[in-house]
């Protein structure tokens, strides 16, 4: 046992280690209910970051070790900046595996062949690791003893590293005072280890092809050959070199420059210049990043490219000719394009390009299916479209018409009203909002209609003119629309509204309609005035027998261009579900829709299978302020009627959802809510059945050229940012996370800080970047993202910051690292920490509920062997995976491709007569490895063996529990029909028969779900052995 003092017993020793800070902002990691679990509850923009002294911390919340603070403005733009600071010392804290931690004072020496650390009670010459024997260093908790979760608990992620030597693989594992200081560590081991410096020395010793190409460059502007260029030159410059640099950092850069000069200021010779450049443009979080994948210099060659976009960015059968084309494309050098390396400048570039932008590609083109019935999508909607501002006394305009079509939404408002010379006019009624004409408002429809989005758009038309002006409306639709206008009769086989794809182009109204059995040319209609009902309307005296409805006369002309979405005003689930037709629209009041929400989610669900919902902002809301969108959309309305003229959280959700699908202004709803037999509830707080929840990891990184808050100025130019993170979805999924504050900088923070949220409903999920400045009087919005989580690719990625308005922000953007991992078994997210050993004893099957009636009951026991099968199958998986990636000294969010690439890399450093070759075997990848292995990679070997094993197992038994499953499914819903009959005859009444028959649709919801995972799990086990098979393309196996 080491005989140093134990920092944690210790009181009186200097080195006293003190777990936490008492930064006052840690204290703000919960900020506000989960609002997402309250129906309704309205949001004006930032409330949910107002910070609540009285509200605790997330007691999850991972707390930063912080002895000192590293200088906000960081000068390691190369490796040799790097060993300069390991050369000056760090104190670090020494974690034993008894869990005992030290403060001990680490050196890199001079002549860069041993690390050494201070006090100790060893002989020097044992208290010291010689590079030599390094074998790796693992960032994270990736060791034994960083995972045991008396460690575990106390630090953050970033912080730790560890370092693994000797020819026992013995473990250093260490404990930083930053995450910055942690990366400098990491990346000056990772350097020496590689060989990179060893021979050469420092880097700037040496001549890169970036010093040799800004000396170029230099020179070209060099116009008068003195050997300088002032400081307009210098901007210029620079800015062509690298547009993503500002003139303010420039200015100020050079004035710190011409400070410390003795000689001419002003100018700048060549030295000068290009170590500025460097210095500015270099960024070290994607510096520490490029060392990871370099080989063996300071840049990527083709093989370092492609194994950087296949392990880390999850791109598949990654090309050499692929690599080569991102190298010419964003290599500044002309050496680095010839030999084909990727330096640190166009590895900057290529990482902040649509290539690397957070949002899927893939997600920017229609790729749902657009052939299900009009009620199964989600449907972008505005409400009173026409205005520009507020509902008292805006401007009304023909833009605000134009502006939305162009945005991709689908239903726009139409208030008529009577107008002069029998023409028709839009307006907000009895109010002081200007009007303008309904034929130039059907005329911009007609030529903007479909300029975003080729699908069908509703007009949403609140009639309040009288039969010669209804005649009128309708004379300009036939007219000016021509054949877009969709003004057929239905057609009389279907049961169900025509799908997006069928109705491509055309232009559908929705308003009130004549009874077919009328024999009048014209009628009277119930009123169609929003107006009219907010919650008064909700009166039971309204629904009292012969309560007297406002009525309307409507024209033949208007009445017969209704067709799918004739209006009716609503009376009660049950009502719709009897009597109801396919084609009638019902709209709801915000606070109607959030009372249906709230009181019977399930019922308002099922209605929405089958019938078009719209939900529009009451009337108290004068303003144009919006409600949450996310809680009806949880509930299926298809058209939640959002005021687009008013930016803020809620447009910013609107923006995000429908950015989707190619922003078509259509979006599939969640199969659970869609099915004709499927039991969900909007406000569950449980596990979907047959949806498997997924975790997702995202790391803060670093933020890029922040702009000070509009309007701000109290505190000059300084900015104070965070990030919080915020997850919108079902209530299960809502949550909110927020880094730590970067204390007078907004050019380039760093946060380094990472956060994980479970998502029970993928499908429904968004989640909200939002960056502010962190003010003692109220935090200041700076800007934000709003992506679906589904359109979220994984990697090292940048988001291009958006304004309060939703347009983008010049140059402004957070640089991220995401990845998602499926969650084993539903329920909980597990702890952090905890080892895969442990979790091993933890199983959790799906189990279905009892109908309570017999003859049901015993047909779906059949389906109790099958879940458990596939339960264990996948979860088998699971766990070998894990425990692969654990032997490999890797974290739970890699993949396949990097644990073989560290297993290579782990036996070429171990011996040169270690040979790993990669063999197919019976269909199935085999690793075999020659010669003389130690057990730390015996042990990796066996555990991909096992896991190898467990994915041949469940690809060969998935087809077999599948067909069982989908076998029972199908017997079960023979008894549908019948099921409430039967329920009856079994006592079953009332509140007990409604349960019994939510309790067979949530059965039958699990059959199809467990079969649809099995499913699922069996392509990706496909997929990690097609991984490992791929291998040798990217990782140099014999």
């Amino acid at each position: 046992m080491e005989g140093d003092v134990d920092a944690k017993t210790n009181q009186n020793n200097d080195d006293v280690f003190v777990n936490g800070e008492s930064d006052s902002s840690r204290d703000n990691t919960l900020l506000h209910p989960e609002y997402g679990g309250v129906p309704g509850q309205v949001l004006p923009r930032r409330s949910s970051l107002i910070k609540d002294p009285n509200r605790r911390s997330n007691k999850d919340r991972k707390k930063t070790v912080s002895f000192s603070s590293m200088p906000n403005e960081r000068s390691v733009i190369n490796a040799a900046d790097c060993l300069n600071y390991m050369q000056n010392g760090s104190e670090l804290i020494k974690v034993r595996s008894n869990s005992r931690q030290y403060h001990r004072l680490f050196i890199l020496d001079a002549e860069l062949n041993e690390i050494r650390w201070q006090p100790s009670s060893k002989k020097p010459q044992k208290a010291k690791i010689l590079l030599d024997q390094i074998k790796e260093v693992r960032n994270g908790k990736n060791t034994d003893v960083l995972r045991n979760q008396d460690v575990s608990g106390h630090y953050p992620e970033e912080c730790a590293f560890s370092i693994i030597y000797g020819d026992n693989y013995e473990t250093m594992d260490l404990i930083a005072n930053s995450p910055d200081e942690a990366n400098i560590w990491v990346t000056g081991l990772t350097c020496l280890v590689s060989g990179i410096n060893r021979k050469t020395g420092y880097i700037h010793d040496s001549v890169d092809s970036l010093t040799v190409w800004l000396l170029e460059m230099f020179e070209m502007a060099d116009t008068d050959n003195l050997g300088q260029i002032d400081e307009f030159e210098v901007v210029n410059l620079m800015k062509k070199l690298n547009n993503g640099l500002t003139t303010v950092k420039i200015q100020q850069k050079l004035k710190e420059l011409s400070i410390k000069k003795d000689g001419e200021r002003g100018r700048l010779n060549s030295s000068e210049f290009i170590n500025l450049f460097k210095e500015i443009a270099t960024r070290p979080e994607i510096y520490f990043l490029l060392v990871r994948y370099a080989s063996s210099s300071d840049h990527l060659s083709t093989d370092d490219l492609l194994l950087f976009l296949e392990a880390e960015q999850g791109m598949a059968r990654v090309t050499k000719e692929k690599c080569l084309e991102i190298i010419n494309k964003f290599e500044p050098t002309k050496d680095g394009r010839q030999l084909g390396h990727l330096g640190i400048d166009g590895f900057t570039m290529y990482l902040l390009s649509k290539e690397c932008d957070i949002f899927d590609s893939e997600c920017s083109k229609v790729f749902q299916d657009m052939t299900q019935p009009l009620s199964h999508y989600f449907i972008a909607s505005s409400h009173n479209t026409y205005l520009m501002e507020d509902q008292l006394k805006g401007p009304s305009s023909i833009d605000a018409y134009i502006r939305v079509l162009k945005k991709g939404c689908r239903c726009i408002e139409l208030d008529c009203w009577d107008g002069a010379n029998d023409e028709p006019v839009i307006y907000h009624g009895h109010t002081l909002t200007s009007k303008i004409s309904f034929k130039s408002v059907i005329q911009a429809i007609n030529a903007h209609a479909f300029t975003k989005s080729e699908y069908p758009v509703i007009l949403s038309i609140e009639n309040h003119c009288s039969k010669k002006q209804q005649q009128a409306m309708a004379f300009h639709m036939k007219t000016i629309l021509g054949s877009k206008l969709f003004a057929d009769n239905r057609d009389p086989d279907l049961q169900l509204l025509p799908s997006p794809e069928c109705l491509k182009g055309k232009v559908l109204v929705k308003c009130k309609k004549l009874p077919c059995s009328s024999e009048q040319p014209d009628g009277y209609v119930t009123d169609e005035d929003e107006g009219a009902e907010t919650e008064k309307s909700n009166k039971k005296s309204n629904k009292r027998e012969g309560s007297v409805k406002k009525t309307h006369e409507m024209c033949k002309e208007l009445s017969d261009l209704v067709n799918y979405c004739k209006s009716v005003r609503f009376q009660d689930f049950q009502e719709s579900l009897q009597k109801g037709k396919y084609y009638e629209l019902c709209s709801f009041s915000e606070s109607t829709a959030l009372k249906f929400a709230n009181a019977c989610p399930e019922e308002f669900v099922n209605h929405n299978k089958m019938f078009l919902s719209r939900v529009y902002p009451n009337g108290m809301r004068v303003d144009s302020s919006n409600f949450n969108p996310q809680d009806l959309w949880n509930c299926g309305c298809q058209l939640v009627a959002l005021n687009y003229q008013t930016p803020g959280l809620m447009m910013d959700l609107n923006d995000g959802h429908f950015m989707q699908n190619g922003g078509c202004g259509f979006v599939l709803k969640p199969a659970i809510m869609r099915e004709e037999i499927a039991y969900f509830s909007a406000n569950t707080r449980e596990v979907i059945p047959g949806v498997s929840p997924q975790i997702l990891h995202i790391k803060i990184i670093s933020g890029q050229q922040l702009p000070k808050p509009r309007g701000s100025g109290a505190k000059g130019d300084t900015l104070d940012p965070y990030v919080s993170i915020e997850i919108f979805g079902i209530p299960a999924d809502c949550a909110e996370e927020r880094t730590k504050t970067v204390q007078h900088n907004g050019y380039n923070p760093i946060f380094d800080e990472s956060f994980e949220f479970q998502i029970n409903l993928p499908e429904l999920a968004l989640v909200r970047f939002a960056v502010l400045d962190d003010d003692f009087i109220g935090d200041e919005f700076i800007s934000q993202y709003t992506i679906p989580f589904e359109c979220m690719q994984t990697g090292y990625r940048h988001i291009q910051l958006k304004s309060n308005t939703g347009e983008d922000v010049s140059n402004c953007t957070l640089f991220v690292h995401v990845a998602i991992t499926n969650k084993r078994g539903g329920g909980k997210a597990s702890r952090r920490g905890t080892s895969v050993r442990r979790s091993k004893r933890e199983r959790e099957y799906t189990s279905m509920k009892s109908v309570s009636v017999k003859c049901v009951d015993e047909t779906l026991k059949m389906a109790i062997q099958p879940l458990r099968d596939g339960t264990d199958l996948r979860d088998n998986v699971h766990l070998a995976l894990a425990q692969f990636k654990e032997d490999c000294g890797l974290a739970l969010i890699s993949n396949v491709k990097q644990c073989i690439r560290m297993l290579a890399s782990r036996i070429h450093s171990s011996c040169e007569d270690v040979v790993l070759r990669l063999v197919i075997k019976a269909e199935y990848p085999c690793l075999e490895a020659r010669g003389f292995l130690p057990d730390i990679i015996k042990k990796a070997l066996v555990a991909f063996e096992n896991l190898v094993a467990e994915c041949r197992n469940l690809i060969q038994r998935a087809d077999e529990v599948y067909e069982k499953l989908i076998h029972a499914q199908r017997a079960g819903l023979e008894w549908h029909e019948d099921l409430q009959n039967l329920g009856i005859q079994q006592g079953l009444k009332g509140r007990k028969l409604n349960r019994a028959m939510e309790n067979f649709a949530w059965n039958i919801r699990v059959l199809k779900g467990q079969a649809d995972l099995i499913k699922q799990a069996k392509i990706e086990c496909q997929e990690y052995m097609k991984q490992v098979s791929h291998c040798n393309q990217s990782i140099r196996l014999d």
